[in-house]
């Protein structure tokens, strides 16, 4: 049997849906070589309370970029196995990776024809292989639970994993995202920053999420200039460093607990190494301006801000494929926990997009 890779999507209208999952539905996975993801393994068990049977933990290079078959005989391998032996193939809804653990798997090929993919949205297809389905490594894979707002994710509706990773600059930065998690409620408002040409759909994308969600609860800017300084912040969508008129670095936000930001931005999760101090955004044309291969934004920020969940992207994901607010943010506020409102709103898997953050995290129902 294979999986389909991307292409139509069934639409499903608002049905109303339950949640039940709890940390015994949550595998966390460490590498032994890494201290600091052992040590935000061991925080994180801890705090959330997840079985210590839940624990996985792998021995491999804690390099951010390895090959497709170290991936294979390191990663998605070990993790099978593990999950088999254990019994856990369908108890398990969501992995956690974890800083230290390898982010993204080098590939040849170009634009939607490459095998390049983040680490963890490559991990969210090991259920299929575990069922017996072959998993093709070019291009995007279609994601059955996008757009499916109002059904509850289980097995075998949804034959994925919904992978997150606990990530930052370093574990200080980790532990206040996890501690935020647990602190989260269902206060403050939702940013949403629109660029001036108003004729691309990332534009309508963002302008829908703002009409699904309460008037008094939205900060909408259709003006040119870029939102700074903003207090109560809950969610965040916009253009990120995609803005022309974006030229800081930071936005100097007051996040609350439980706050989360997606940006349609193609490589603001190309590390988690921290820029110095005097970086900031540059361009394209100038490489003197860039950090890590990149001028453009980097998700490490948010979280260092005070962010509690974020989306990003390893490599080039191209707009169509990127997490559309409009399905992520009225998720959250209607209840779902982080990682069903980020995967619901993610097109593809087994493609270049990461989620950060507790999967459990909640700001629970309005």
């Amino acid at each position: 049997m294979r999986r389909r890779r991307a292409g139509a999507f069934l639409f499903i209208a608002f049905q109303g849906w339950a949640s039940a999952q709890t940390a015994e539905n949550v595998l966390v996975i460490v590498n032994r070589q890494s201290p600091v993801s052992r040590r935000i393994g061991e925080y994180y068990v801890h705090r959330r309370g997840i079985p210590l049977a839940n624990l996985l933990t792998l021995d491999i290079t804690p390099d951010e970029v390895i090959s497709r078959q170290v991936f294979d005989d390191d990663i998605a391998g070990p993790t099978g196995k593990f999950l088999r032996k254990h019994g856990l193939q369908e108890k398990i809804l969501y992995m956690v990776t974890t800083l230290g653990v390898p982010l993204k798997i080098s590939g040849s090929g170009a634009e939607l024809q490459t095998d390049a993919a983040s680490v963890d949205s490559e991990l969210t297809e090991l259920y299929a292989q575990l069922k017996g389905f072959t998993v093709e490594k070019v291009g995007p894979a279609i994601n059955p639970f996008f757009r499916q707002r109002d059904e509850p994710f289980r097995h075998p509706n949804y034959p994925i994993y919904l992978v997150t990773r606990l990530a930052g600059y370093d574990f200080e930065d980790v532990r206040g995202l996890i501690d935020r998690a647990l602190l989260a409620r269902n206060t403050g408002k939702f940013v949403i920053d629109v660029r001036t040409d108003n004729n691309t759909e990332g534009n309508g994308w963002l302008r829908a999420a703002a009409t699904l969600l309460p008037k008094d609860r939205v900060v909408l800017d259709d003006s040119a200039a870029v939102l700074y300084g903003q207090k109560q912040v809950i969610g965040y969508a916009s253009w990120g460093s995609n803005d022309s008129e974006r030229k800081k670095r930071t936005l100097g936000f007051e996040w609350l607990p439980g706050a989360i930001m997606t940006e349609f931005v193609s490589t603001n999760a190309r590390t988690f190494a921290r820029p110095p101090s005097s970086w900031t955004l540059g361009n394209w044309k100038d490489t003197a301006t860039w950090f890590a291969g990149a001028p453009q934004t980097i998700i490490g920020d948010y979280i260092h801000e005070g962010v509690t969940g974020c989306s990003g992207h390893v490599f080039e994901p191209y707009l169509h494929l990127t997490p559309r607010p409009d399905y992520l943010l009225p998720a959250y506020y209607h209840g779902r926990n982080l990682a069903e409102s980020y995967y619901l709103s993610i097109p593809a898997l087994s493609w270049q997009n990461i989620v950060v953050g507790d999967p459990l995290c909640r700001i629970g129902k309005p």
